[in-house]
């Protein structure tokens, strides 16, 4: 605990000397709301606003610069995507209130690409902010999701890839020869893991569960020397994670001294959520959090947070408000340190989701 507090304390004197503008950046844009896929569907436009709010009430909100963010331009977004891919995008965009379907799960509305464009937008000008001492680490909050877009494709609820534009843009711009990009959302980020494999500047991690969309264990994962896949049966629980992140993905970040994070940070691994089956507790993303923080000494305040799943809107907002309150050095809340207690005191018994879910 003392040696928490110490860093937290480097942390909080490190963005005063850096001054009041560095403050941890939340970067969204109204467009976001703007994507509208149907009344049913787990992309609601409520997200969002739900983690807002959670942020007020829980007192962090003050604690962060707030940025609108920018468009995305074409050129940026070819980094990543195909031009024949961009083109068939805008030639699918609907009128009025209609929905063009790519695919069962994935649609576009009216004004979706206008969403998408400023969401991926927003992860351009994190990098910027961090990477220029502007920020102290930032969270984007990005609506559509982006990882399972890949080069010329849509799939996954997703149209354009925030985290893969962002990582080929930093190494474009910024001449980086090291980014970390760690997705933890409940799905497999297939699209990321086409667009970044076999580079050797990035270090893909991702965490999924198995035998759920997009079945990455029947679909050829691409493997390799950048790649390190960690994945979950249903039902795995806090202890299992924090254990298997230890072993498999804290020695290899630590290795590779990223000059930049980036985190497609899903939150649909969470008990409550309905898209997934694992049995995590809004406490593990804090601490997931917190040990890329701390691995992550190579480039401190270098941290760019993607939202990407997360549809149950309690557990969501829960979870993000944890996630972001790390982010901003502002410690663990109250129900992180009591649920870390008694996940230790009870190290013999196993949480179990509810039966209803």
């Amino acid at each position: 605990m003392f040696l928490t507090r110490l860093i937290l304390k480097f942390y909080a004197l490190l963005r005063l000397f850096l001054g009041k503008n560095a403050r941890t950046a939340w970067i969204s844009h109204p467009a976001c709301a703007g994507h509208e896929p149907g009344a049913n569907h787990p992309d609601s436009p409520e997200r969002i606003s739900s983690i807002e709010q959670a942020l007020r009430r829980s007192g962090v909100w003050q604690h962060l610069q707030t940025v609108e963010a920018e468009e995305i331009s074409d050129m940026r977004l070819a980094l990543a995507h195909t031009s024949k891919y961009l083109n068939r995008l805008e030639s699918c965009r609907p009128e009025n209130d209609k929905i063009f379907r790519l695919d069962d799960d994935t649609v576009i509305s009216k004004n979706s690409l206008s969403a998408a464009r400023f969401s991926v937008g927003s992860v351009v000008q994190a990098i910027d902010m961090v990477m220029n001492r502007q920020a102290w680490h930032a969270f984007c909050a990005a609506r559509p999701p982006g990882h399972h877009a890949g080069s010329g494709n849509a799939g996954g609820f997703c149209l354009l890839n925030n985290a893969a534009v962002g990582t080929m843009y930093a190494l474009a711009e910024y001449r980086l020869n090291r980014i970390a990009v760690i997705d933890f959302d409940v799905h497999y980020g297939d699209g990321t893991a086409e667009i970044l494999k076999n580079d050797s500047r990035i270090l893909f991690f991702n965490l999924f569960e198995t035998d759920l969309f997009p079945f990455p264990e029947n679909n050829n994962m691409p493997d390799g020397e950048n790649m390190v896949h960690l994945p979950f049966p249903p039902g795995t629980g806090s202890r299992a994670f924090r254990k298997a992140v230890r072993r498999q993905w804290l020695p290899r970040l630590a290795a590779f001294k990223p000059e930049l994070v980036l985190l497609s940070a899903g939150f649909d691994a969470h008990r409550s959520d309905e898209s997934g089956r694992l049995n995590l507790h809004e406490a593990d993303f804090a601490w997931l959090t917190y040990k890329i923080i701390q691995t992550a000494s190579s480039c401190p305040g270098k941290i760019v947070s993607v939202l990407e799943g997360g549809y149950t809107l309690e557990s969501l907002s829960k979870s993000a408000v944890e996630h972001i309150r790390v982010l901003a050095g502002l410690g663990k809340s109250d129900t992180v340190t009591a649920y870390q207690k008694n996940l230790y005191r009870n190290r013999n018994k196993r949480f179990t989701k509810p039966k209803s879910l």
